[in-house]
């Protein structure tokens, strides 16, 4: 099984510039999985991206992760 959590975290890390205060939490319930993305606020605009291209882009790149699995994820930037 694919952790969703590591595979986030990688991508979220190669992008900010303070890696370190990445945190990211998982709530599971069945097949479905709700992973709250925390950055340092000066680098929330680099995760969400121009008009939101980043983050739709990891949200897709994550929900195909999960499809391996046959589970469903929810990427929730805070």
């Amino acid at each position: 099984m694919i952790n969703l959590s590591t595979v986030l975290g990688n991508i979220v890390k190669s992008i900010v510039d303070n890696p370190d205060k990445v945190v990211i939490t998982e709530h599971v319930e069945g097949d479905e999985v709700l992973l709250t993305l925390t950055v340092a606020e000066e680098d929330v605009g680099m995760v969400i991206g121009k008009h939101g291209k980043i983050a739709k882009a990891m949200r897709t790149v994550m929900k195909t992760v999960a499809k391996i699995d046959n589970r469903k994820v929810t990427v929730e930037i805070k």
